[in-house]
């Protein structure tokens, strides 16, 4: 690991906000990880949020777990809270890197983007909720820019994985990349495996707002991305993929409007040739379908109303068959979890024009690594923070709101996301 500056003379590379809440302390356990392996006290962090006492809980919890109990006296408590800016201000003063864990980030994540461009420190969230994602671009990415500061959002589980996936794919062609499909699979251990609540939310009140996510797109008048090569195929809601051996759904998440919006600033500004993406889930066999249309369409229902999203919101557990919970997994849950996102491209070869006939080359990645949402986003997203730190000659050439993809394309993200247990590879 090289050796950091910290800018402005800031006391911290990095501050964790919302280091006490579910996702928080696991990125808490892996920002620790990643500290030990370069020299001693090289990287300097903190972790923040609103309780002191819940903040020196978190830091016992991981120095018990990572068998470090010098963490309790080495690493800073800041205590900050979403709903006082002062407090959010002088955070964000200390920091060159917020990673933001505070969601869902409809209802606190502006507050710290606010406060980071006002206050000169670069963030990064685990955002999915593309309404969150893309308001912060229409509203901050010109002052960010003026600033020189990095907003990055969706570095976890949500987006890095399928925009860094697309991203590889195109790297590893030969030729022109036309378009991609992903398709993601998750593999339980005999414990079984669930999501905290804390998604499921973002979920109720993003299918809610879907009208808002509308008017919000028509802002930037954008023009439609050209098509390269042969238009990407339309699948139905629900179908069985032979590629996966499956049934399958298109993906709910914001993996399609993440890459989307990458794929946009490769083309208009790198100049490069746009990607089309179509992006599934499988779901397994015919008793996982009945169980997700019964789901579905409860889900859908309810979510219309103020008195049906709090059910929702109140009983995740019931609603979705235990794969929500308050609780969230257990890492018994988690060590026996995985995922992997199979990635099939179709394109030209060199030196044929994209322009012309069908396209005739193929290629397949995957992208692979450990339990989603607790082990692999903490990964993805402090890899994230490790690649800004080191790389700022590798990143856009002036700051501003961007996805995992636009801001890392040019960077070692890949590999050094491969060292540490994400796996990226051409089949």
């Amino acid at each position: 690991m090289a050796a950091f500056n910290t800018s402005n003379g800031r006391p911290f590379h990095i501050i964790i906000f919302g280091a006490t809440g579910f996702t928080g302390q696991f990125v808490v356990e892996e920002v620790a990880r990643t500290a030990s392996e370069g020299p001693k006290g090289n990287l300097k962090w903190a972790i923040a949020g609103r309780s002191r006492p819940k903040l020196e809980k978190v830091l016992e919890q991981a120095a018990g777990a990572l068998s470090k109990p010098e963490l309790q006296s080495e690493v800073s408590i800041i205590v900050a809270d979403v709903n006082e800016p002062d407090s959010l201000a002088s955070m964000c003063k200390q920091a060159v890197i917020v990673l933001n864990c505070v969601g869902p980030y409809r209802f606190f994540g502006e507050p710290i983007v606010k406060a980071c461009v006002e206050n000169g420190a670069h963030t990064i969230d685990i955002s999915g909720e593309p309404q969150f994602l893309e308001s912060m671009q229409l509203n901050y990415h010109d002052q960010a820019a003026e600033k020189g500061l990095y907003i990055v959002g969706s570095c976890g589980f949500d987006s890095i994985p399928a925009d860094m996936g697309v991203v590889y794919t195109r790297d590893q062609f030969k030729g022109t990349l036309t378009a991609v499909e992903s398709f993601l699979t998750a593999s339980f251990g005999p414990e079984g495996g669930c999501i905290h609540d804390g998604t499921w939310q973002s979920a109720i009140y993003g299918l809610a707002d879907g009208y808002k996510l509308r008017s919000l797109r028509k802002k930037f008048g954008h023009k439609p991305l050209p098509v390269v090569g042969a238009r990407i195929k339309r699948r139905g809601a629900l179908f069985f993929s032979n590629e996966v051996q499956q049934y399958a759904i298109p993906f709910m998440g914001a993996d399609p409007s993440v890459v989307k919006r990458t794929q946009r600033y490769l083309h208009e500004e790198l100049h490069e040739s746009p990607v089309q993406y179509g992006a599934y889930a499988g779901i397994g066999g015919i008793s996982s379908v009945f169980k997700l249309l019964f789901a579905g369409l409860m889900f859908w229902f309810l979510v219309k109303f103020s008195f049906g999203r709090n059910l929702l919101v109140k009983f995740p557990e019931f609603f979705s068959f235990g794969f929500f919970s308050k609780e969230g997994p257990t890492r018994k849950q988690m060590e026996g979890s995985s995922f992997r996102f199979a990635f099939f491209g179709e394109g030209y070869n060199d030196g044929q024009d994209p322009t012309e006939g069908k396209p005739n080359a193929k290629i397949r990645t995957l992208v692979q690594g450990p339990e989603a949402g607790y082990v692999a986003t903490p990964i993805a997203m402090v890899q994230a923070a490790i690649t800004m730190l080191n790389e700022s000659d590798s990143l856009p050439k002036t700051g501003g709101v961007y996805t995992p993809g636009a801001t890392f394309a040019k960077t070692t993200l890949i590999d050094r996301l491969n060292k540490h247990g994400i796996q990226f590879s051409v089949l």
